[in-house]
């Protein structure tokens, strides 16, 4: 949830009475996961929730989530020409971030703090013991990772595991119909070390839209507020005909399928979705009642082709993870017949076999 006016020219501004009232009717519509970040619109974020939550007096019922940023008050320096970021890194700013956040959000304690990106500046070591005395004192009471590849949060689970601190459980990342790398490698990941879903992006951060109204926009001249571009790639347009395509079928928007595809491609799903406006939020919360079909599904991944890279396309994957039952499977194999060696992708008996979004797609590890 990033409310707040600080970083309106590229993703949209919200003022704080409007916030309240998407908030409002977010709470009304009887939501109560709340994710946001120290750096969210310059710090705006975090006060006006927490004014939000306690004007209203409900912070117990509410999963609260934020993120530990490197350098979240650098928006505070940008502009001198004596910056001093040496202690924008590392325990230091982790201990400031949380105490911070506290204060910000009116409460003693955030039922999940993300790293919100990796510090390779910090050891896997000092990061996990950092984060298990933030566990121990009560101000935290679960971890996430964000925006961080697969190998090092396997390497710091396995490391706090080991020594009897408290390891990830949900990863945040960028997952939509269209941007699929989350399932190369960190989806295995997750399921392997029993993490949740937290995708942002999944609706297309305002990019997947009508065709009429990407005309309309085109006819105006009017960019889009987005972090990746102003202007609607081809590839976004393809994808936006695809999933209007779906929306006629099923009676959805565009965003509400995009949200059903992630809630229905794997289990323990979160998406985090943004948004200014109420109308679109009451829009987005109809995902929830779309169930769509393998066909479906199958076509909208079709327009994006997917290549999960090396080594998995040529041996291929694990089919659990793609909600196949695989009876047998051979990648690789001599041609005979025709006299020459070949090396093949074959995958015998597969069915693929997606399923609602109620239904556990993949095992339960623990």
């Amino acid at each position: 949830m990033s409310i707040g006016e600080a970083f309106g020219k590229f993703l949209g501004e919200v003022n704080k009475e409007e916030s309240f009232k998407l908030l409002d009717t977010y709470y009304e519509s009887g939501g109560n996961f709340i994710d946001t970040a120290n750096s969210y619109q310059d710090e705006k974020s975090e006060q006006w929730l927490g004014e939000w939550m306690e004007g209203r007096g409900i912070r117990d019922q509410i999963a609260l989530a934020t993120k530990y940023t490197n350098a979240h008050k650098q928006y505070q320096i940008k502009d001198s020409e004596h910056a001093i970021c040496a202690n924008y890194g590392g325990n230091h700013a982790l201990h400031i971030s949380v105490r911070d956040s506290l204060q910000k959000l009116r409460t003693d304690y955030m039922d999940i703090l993300y790293v919100h990106l990796w510090d390779y500046t910090t050891s896997v070591e000092e990061v996990m013991q950092s984060l298990d005395v933030m566990v121990k004192s009560g101000k935290v009471l679960y971890l996430g990772i964000s925006d961080t590849p697969a190998w090092i949060v396997s390497k710091a689970n396995q490391y706090a595991r080991a020594h009897a601190l408290t390891p990830f459980a949900v990863h945040q990342g960028l997952w939509n119909v269209m941007v699929r790398d989350f399932e190369r490698e960190i989806i295995p990941m997750c399921v392997e070390e029993g993490l949740a879903l937290a995708p942002w992006g999944t609706a297309g951060s305002g990019r997947f839209k009508p065709k009429a109204v990407i005309e309309q926009r085109k006819k105006n001249n009017e960019p889009i507020r987005s972090f990746t571009g102003e202007e609607v790639t081809a590839q976004e347009e393809k994808v936006s005909a695809a999933l209007e395509k779906i929306g006629r079928e099923v009676g959805g928007s565009i965003t509400s399928v995009a949200i059903a595809y992630c809630l229905q491609r794997c289990s323990y799903v979160f998406p985090i979705v943004g948004g200014r406006k109420v109308e679109h939020l009451l829009d987005n919360v109809k995902a929830l009642d779309i169930a769509l079909s393998k066909e479906q599904l199958e076509y909208l991944e079709s327009q994006t082709p997917f290549d999960p890279g090396f080594p998995h396309n040529l041996i291929g994957v694990d089919p659990q993870y793609l909600g196949e039952t695989q009876i047998y499977t051979m990648k690789m194999y001599l041609n005979m017949e025709l006299g020459q060696t070949s090396l093949c992708h074959l995958s015998c008996f597969a069915a693929k076999e997606y399923p609602s979004a109620s239904s556990a797609a993949f095992p339960a590890h623990a």
